[in-house]
């Protein structure tokens, strides 16, 4: 029994191999996941939340080059190498955006950047102990500065991690719920489908959005709320398809074995019913991560979503949706264009694994 089950794992691996597109989406989303993972040692501001802001220099083309002189503080913030990795550089140090500067013994004369062809103020620094490498940067903005000067690339790196990590933890509570709801209606049936079912049949009548704004005002406006929201808003699909296949495997005959050996209704469920329903279940979630990030960049674009200063995909397309008539597009483009990518890429995987596990075929 385990030699078939094998091979047919391996068949529907085989299957999914010849979908160029599904696997083409995996390896996107692989490569989008280790980016919101390690988004600060590839960002070129890796500081928290990416949030150095220079507003001599907000709204720039993409490509904007300039110099940044960079003012120390004696004080440093302790923090460990995991921390600065995986939660940015706690840093208290000065940037500045200048259009020139010279060096006259141990005084550094600067003039800041001033856009609109506005002269900036000239100020001196002293520079003993400090070299000018130290203290001055060539510094490139690949996809250009956002209305407040942060960099629009390490903004983009960094707001990856909330889309991603949405449709992680909102799948999994989806999935909890809805296998344990969906299971336990299907398998009984009778009143006790009756009940869950009027619970799912309401929950379903609600809008998705308006639920889960709902839930976000009463457990509050944050970054680990609005994952839990989400995640309590999509586990109806999930029980509905559990309760119909489970409905449709209970009278097989592996099950009905199972009960003349009397094994229990829980062991039942866990060990012969579910693990041959799981490819269905497999397909849905897929969609549910797609709509998990679609729903959380809804939210943020609402100002409910992930608060500033953390950077959200969603949120920057708030911050810059007027700038598409101003002549910037891109501001809010960018952002877009990722969400579309990457709900694209969990869709067509799922339809890649649709047809991979689909045993008729």
């Amino acid at each position: 029994m385990s030699q078939k089950s094998n091979s047919l794992s391996q068949l529907a691996l085989q299957k999914f191999k010849k979908d160029f597109w599904g696997v083409f989406s995996f390896g996107f989303i692989v490569f989008v996941g280790l980016i919101s993972i390690f988004a600060y040692v590839v960002a070129p501001d890796n500081s928290e939340y990416a949030n150095q802001m220079h507003l001599s220099i907000h709204s720039k083309k993409p490509g904007f080059t300039i110099e940044i002189l960079t003012i120390s503080q004696k004080s440093e913030v302790e923090q460990s190498i995991f921390s600065q990795v995986f939660f940015g550089k706690k840093t208290q140090d000065t940037e500045i955006p200048i259009s020139q500067y010279s060096i006259e013994g141990n005084m550094l004369t600067y003039t800041e950047y001033a856009s609109d062809g506005l002269e900036g103020m000239s100020k001196s620094l002293n520079m003993s102990g400090v070299s000018e490498s130290d203290l001055i940067s060539n510094k490139t903005f690949l996809f250009g500065t956002d209305k407040y000067g942060r960099d629009l690339l390490s903004r983009t790196l960094v707001g990856a991690r909330i889309s991603f990590f949405i449709g992680f933890i909102a799948v999994f509570i989806s999935l909890v719920i809805g296998i344990f709801m969906g299971s336990v209606a299907g398998y009984f049936g009778g009143r006790v489908d009756a009940i869950i079912m009027w619970f799912i049949n309401v929950s379903w009548s609600i809008p998705t959005l308006l639920l889960v704004i709902a839930i976000t005002l009463a457990l509050g406006k944050g970054f680990w709320q609005v994952f839990i929201a989400v995640g309590l808003t999509m586990w109806v699909e999930v029980a509905r398809v559990v309760r119909g296949q489970v409905m449709g495997v209970k009278e097989m005959q592996y099950v009905t074995a199972a009960r003349a050996l009397g094994f229990n209704d829980f062991r039942i469920i866990t060990k012969h019913i579910l693990p041959n329903i799981m490819a269905p279940v497999i397909v849905i979630s897929a969609a549910n991560f797609a709509a998990a990030i679609l729903i959380e960049s809804g939210l943020s674009f609402l100002g409910i979503g992930a608060q500033p200063p953390m950077a959200s995909w969603g949120a920057m397309i708030k911050d810059h949706y007027n700038y598409i008539i101003l002549g910037k597009p891109y501001l809010a483009l960018i952002p877009g264009f990722c969400i579309m990518s990457l709900v694209m890429a969990f869709m067509l995987m799922g339809n890649a694994l649709r047809d991979a596990l689909d045993v008729k075929s």
